[in-house]
C-alpha cells in the first residue's frame, strides 16, 4: 500500500499530465483513472471486511502459521485479510487484538499508530509437553 502523500501527489502529477498533453480531456482521463482507483481499493477493503464478517469472531485455522505470516508494521486490513476473521479486541492502548485455533492456541496482536507492533503466541495448556506462552514473540523495535 502506497501513504496517502504519495497517493495525492500521484494524482496531482497524473491530472498535471493529462492536462499538459490532451488538455481539458487529459484532465477528464486523469480525473477518470482516479476515480477508477479509489474504486477498486474500496471494493477491495469490502471484500476483506465481508470475508471477516462471516468467519467466527476471534476464529483462526492455526494460530501457529498465523504467528508465522506477522510482520512488523502490517496494518489490520492485512491482518484481517490474513485471518479471514475479526480478532477478539482485547485492549485500547495500545490497541490488542486475539485470534485463536481450535486447539486452543491464541495469537495476541498490538498495534501502535494503525500498525502492529508486537505480537505473542500463547500455546494451550498441554499442547507439545508445554503450556502458556512459548516464547515466540514478534516484535517492532523501531517503535
Amino acid at each position: 500500500m502506497i501513504s496517502a502523500g504519495l497517493g495525492w501527489a500521484l494524482a496531482a502529477a497524473a491530472i498535471t499530465a493529462g492536462y499538459l498533453a490532451w488538455g481539458w480531456r487529459g484532465v477528464v482521463l486523469a480525473v477518470t483513472l482516479i476515480v477508477f482507483w479509489l474504486l477498486l481499493q474500496f471494493s477491495r477493503a469490502l471484500r476483506v471486511l465481508r470475508t471477516a464478517g462471516s468467519a467466527p469472531v476471534g476464529q483462526v485455522d492455526s494460530a501457529v502459521m498465523l504467528n508465522i505470516k506477522l510482520q512488523a508494521g502490517m496494518r489490520l486490513p492485512q491482518i484481517l485479510a490474513l485471518t479471514r476473521s475479526l480478532g477478539h479486541k482485547l485492549a485500547d492502548d495500545p490497541e490488542t487484538f486475539e485470534w485463536r485455533d481450535a486447539g486452543g492456541d491464541a495469537v495476541r496482536v498490538e498495534l501502535r499508530g494503525g500498525r502492529s507492533t508486537h505480537w505473542t503466541l500463547q500455546r494451550a495448556v498441554g499442547a507439545g509437553g508445554a503450556g502458556g506462552a512459548d516464547g515466540h514473540t514478534g516484535t517492532d523495535d523501531s517503535a
